[in-house]
């Protein structure tokens, strides 16, 4: 589909999306945003879903402004997946011993390794550059520098909520390895220590939704967030980059028979900020739950952990700032999908995947997500589809 225009205060609010299929929080939101003074257009994806301040799932383009709501709490936030030389004739028949094996080298959950993951000692991974990155460290605002120990033992693991890692396979039978993680805490500490600056300001006392208080260009506290995001997103990559060499090694190891090799890494973030130009001008692009999807760019739009996931290359429609959704998107709180669905209802939606399937994950289930297939479809415009791949292993956190 094209996409839909709905009035906005500002400026339209673009739709990828069915208007009447947006829950009236989300759209209330989205009409919030279409009021700051300094947007320059909205665009929203069809995984839209209600968040903090601005919905999950819609890109805002501002000039000489940044909102801190609008880009999440998990600073960062992306996926990384890449194509191996297995298929599936190379997979045992029981796979609980690789489920294992991963959760063994990348903690999971509020995890950490024991001591900080040495990048030097990691298959190939570039190292150029690892000093420069944490001695910047030390430029990051004075409230969470207390975190650095953890910060660092922090590098290389999962987290919790909707972050997974996955071992799949796509319509040909090649297996391919794909994870969801971002900044981990400090990345989160950073987003909400910043929310709390800007809605001190004096220039967002009259909007329409403290949540949505911005840093204005030429300021001090624009110049401490920009040094802040940036480095948060960096971390983000990085951590990205480190546990995918960590679950390369468990590969190698594994099947270290068949000789794995691996394809180049795609890696996108879907929760960040980006200086990009449209129409002659320079703007500030927040996607908080979408991809970049400019002209052949790859990308990663996961389902949930029962259903498929997509790698898709992008087609550059202006239209959505070069943008893609960023999953399925939920359809349902977590609390909502805890009440309506049991166990039972996880082990036979997540039935052929070894994964967890206890009340812990609940709250992920697929029928808490949108149909994954729809959300593609609703966005032929924005990106095509490169490979369709469905997970055997899942390790939520």
């Amino acid at each position: 589909m094209s996409y839909v225009e709905v009035p906005g205060a500002q400026v339209p609010i673009r739709m990828w999306t069915d208007p009447a299929a947006v829950e009236d929080v989300a759209m209330q939101q989205l009409r919030n945003v279409a009021t700051l003074p300094w947007i320059k257009g909205l665009a929203v994806m069809p995984d839209v879903h209600y968040g903090k301040g601005a919905t999950v799932g819609s890109v805002i383009a501002m000039r000489g402004a940044v909102c801190p709501a609008a880009v999440g709490v998990d600073i960062g936030c992306g996926m990384s997946a890449v194509k191996t030389s297995l298929t599936a004739n190379d997979l045992p028949g029981d796979l609980s011993r690789l489920r294992s094996k991963i959760e063994q080298a990348i903690p999971v959950g509020r995890g950490m390794h024991e001591a900080p993951v040495d990048p030097g000692r990691l298959h190939g991974y570039p190292t150029a550059g690892w000093g420069d990155f944490w001695s910047r460290f030390d430029g990051v605002a004075e409230a969470v520098k207390f975190r650095q120990e953890r910060a660092t033992k922090q590098m290389g693991s999962l987290g919790s909520g909707n972050h997974f890692i996955e071992f799949c396979l796509d319509d040909t039978g090649a297996v391919w390895l794909m994870l969801h993680s971002g900044s981990r805490n400090i990345g989160k500490e950073l987003a909400e220590f910043h929310m709390g600056q800007a809605q001190k300001l004096p220039h967002n006392q009259g909007l329409v939704d403290r949540d949505l208080a911005v840093f204005i260009a030429d300021t001090p506290q624009m110049a401490a967030y920009r040094n802040d995001l940036f480095w948060a997103q960096e971390y983000a990559k990085h951590n990205r980059a480190v546990m995918m060499a960590l679950f390369q090694d468990v590969v190698r190891k594994e099947f270290k028979k068949a000789k794995p090799t691996f394809e180049p890494v795609i890696s996108c973030h879907h929760n960040y900020v980006a200086e990009e130009q449209y129409d002659g001008m320079d703007l500030l692009v927040t996607r908080k739950g979408a991809i970049r999807a400019g002209s052949g760019e790859y990308g990663i739009i996961p389902g949930s952990m029962g259903t498929g996931s997509y790698i898709v290359k992008g087609l550059g429609n202006a239209a959505s700032f070069n943008s893609a959704s960023h999953g399925a998107g939920r359809k349902m709180s977590r609390n909502a999908a805890k009440k309506r669905f049991s166990t039972r209802d996880l082990e036979d939606q997540t039935r052929g995947v070894e994964c967890r399937k206890d009340s812990g994950v609940v709250d992920e289930i697929p029928g808490a997500y949108k149909p994954i297939e729809k959300v593609i479809d609703q966005q032929r415009d924005l990106v095509e589809v490169v490979a369709k791949l469905k997970q055997v292993v899942c390790v939520k956190g």
